[in-house]
């Protein structure tokens, strides 16, 4: 059965103890760290109480991303990403998520995929390259990322697919999970709804169903495959004014996934803040 994880990037900009609180509420199988300033995304030990507090294990952590993070963990992106892959080892993560490097970072993107490699058979910790996008300013084709946004044509040994870049790239990404093949690793479960050429600017992450990404096709090709990697949901949900509402995103987000995995659907959460807080662990009722 295909585990369906929550990344912390679904709860931003609230604090890493709620993302699990909520992935915990929602039903979410495990859980997946975007390191971020915020120090407990960069500390094993707190990121453990957490996981032991909620009962959901730590699936996977997601590198540093330079524009976000440009201070995190110093600024040689060699050093950012042996930290994030001794930090999943730390915390029982199988599987650190690395962006491509931008072009200006010259001396890292020469030796990119060797680093990756190199790092992977040091820790044992499986290094997915994600698939990102190409970037435009004034209506021109900008290179940003060395040496490339696809992961399609590199050699690397493990990838992420993120619909939502899928679609900002123009890029299908049924395509992108069939030619990965058994490269493909680990999943970002997110939609969009156009590309660059389309007149789109933001990477949107809809919530799946949402845009126009196969991703119901990719899940259900994943599941009839018997996969073994991970789906981790990475959807906005910035504009919700509730926790109430915040979660019912998170919850569709998750029923979807099993939907299509071919697993049976989740049960119904209760919506009032005094029944969501008695499913957390600990509690009696």
């Amino acid at each position: 059965m295909i585990r369906i994880g929550m990344s912390t990037t679904c709860a931003y900009p609230l604090p890493t103890e709620q993302s699990f609180r909520l992935a915990k509420l929602a039903g979410y199988d495990g859980i997946e760290i975007m390191v971020t300033r915020d120090m407990v995304t960069q500390d094993a030990a707190a990121l453990r109480a957490l996981s032991e507090k909620y009962h959901l294990p730590i699936l996977s952590i997601h590198a540093p991303v330079l524009l976000l993070t440009h201070f995190v963990w110093g600024r040689d992106p060699r050093v950012k990403l042996e930290r994030s892959a001794e930090l999943a080892r730390a915390v029982g993560a199988s599987t650190v998520v690395v962006h491509p490097p931008f072009r200006w970072q010259a001396e890292y993107a020469v030796d990119f995929l060797a680093i990756v490699r190199e790092i992977s058979a040091q820790t044992g910790i499986e290094i997915a390259v994600e698939n990102m996008f190409p970037w435009k300013f004034g209506g021109r084709s900008v290179k940003a990322y060395s040496p490339g946004w696809d992961p399609t044509v590199m050699d690397c040994d493990a990838a992420t697919l993120d619909f939502s870049h899928c679609a900002l790239s123009g890029h299908d990404s049924l395509a992108m999970a069939t030619s990965l093949g058994d490269r493909l690793r680990h999943v970002h479960l997110c939609d969009g709804s156009g590309s660059l050429d389309e007149g789109k600017v933001f990477d949107e992450h809809l919530l799946p169903g949402r845009g126009s990404e196969p991703v119901a096709e990719v899940l259900g090709m994943l599941a009839k495959a018997r996969w073994d990697g991970q789906v981790v949901a990475e959807v906005n949900t910035r504009k919700c004014k509730t926790e109430e509402e915040r979660l019912a995103l998170l919850v569709e987000t998750l029923a979807f996934a099993r939907l299509h995995t071919l697993q049976a659907r989740p049960r119904r959460f209760p919506r009032s803040r005094r029944a969501l807080e008695a499913l957390l662990p600990g509690r009696h009722h």
